[in-house]
């Protein structure tokens, strides 16, 4: 399970996050949403420990995260909102080097080929990444994120720049792979949650305004719109 109790991130005076606790169990696809400042990619930096918070703990897998952040960080793929990519390496060669930080050398070639098919590279893989269209980067920053099989995915905005049938591809990729593992998924599109997600969270002005399962939610605009006005 995956813990976040009490985290707060101030910028100088601007409050980031506070306060803010969720935890996702095994199994969970959870929706994080929230209109653009709302707190949802500095808590994401958090929990993939990109970001120090200025209080409050993380806990993964029954272990402090800040602890045995190296042992920590082995079971998370993440994906950020600004998606970096090295841009004069091919595809394949930036694969075989995201899978070569956590795998055995015998392990690379294997997990890159399946990466490719999982996030339909197949045209791409033998391209520079500076010459990818953004919803191809966006499906290269995926494949990162998922070659070393990690336990909890941390996934912001992984569909922005995609179009519908990309979108949809995606989107299945991230649902085949939910059982036994843990997914926090940022996203603007509100069916997109509503339909893949199993809870949804939302975030304003840096605080969790509703945790809810997503079978329990009869309009998710409705409440979306209630809770960030």
């Amino acid at each position: 399970m995956i813990q976040a109790h009490n985290i707060s991130k101030s910028y100088g005076q601007q409050k980031a996050v506070h306060r803010v606790g969720f935890d996702i169990g095994e199994g969970e696809i959870v929706g994080f949403l929230g209109p653009n400042g709302a707190g949802k990619s500095t808590t994401m930096k958090i929990l993939a420990g990109a970001l120090a918070p200025d209080s409050g703990s993380v806990r993964m897998f029954g272990k402090d995260f800040f602890q045995f952040p190296i042992e920590c960080k082995r079971k998370i793929g993440y994906l950020p909102e600004d998606n970096p990519l090295y841009g004069s390496m091919y595809v394949r060669e930036y694969l075989e080097y995201a899978g070569g930080i956590y795998l055995p050398n015998m392990q690379v070639k294997e997990a890159v080929a399946e990466m490719v098919e999982t996030c339909g590279l197949q045209k791409e893989y033998h391209k520079k990444i500076d010459n990818l269209s953004k919803g191809n980067r966006q499906r290269v920053g995926l494949a990162q994120a998922l070659i070393h099989k990690p336990d909890f995915l941390i996934l912001d905005e992984p569909t922005a720049g995609l179009d519908p049938n990309q979108q949809a591809e995606i989107l299945e990729a991230i649902r085949s792979y939910s059982p036994g593992k843990h997914i926090l998924l940022s996203t603007h599109s509100l069916p997109e949650a509503k339909k893949v997600c199993s809870r949804i969270l939302i975030i304003h002005e840096g605080e969790i305004r509703a945790d809810e399962p997503s079978a329990a939610i009869e309009s998710i605009e409705e409440m979306f719109f209630g809770l960030t006005k």
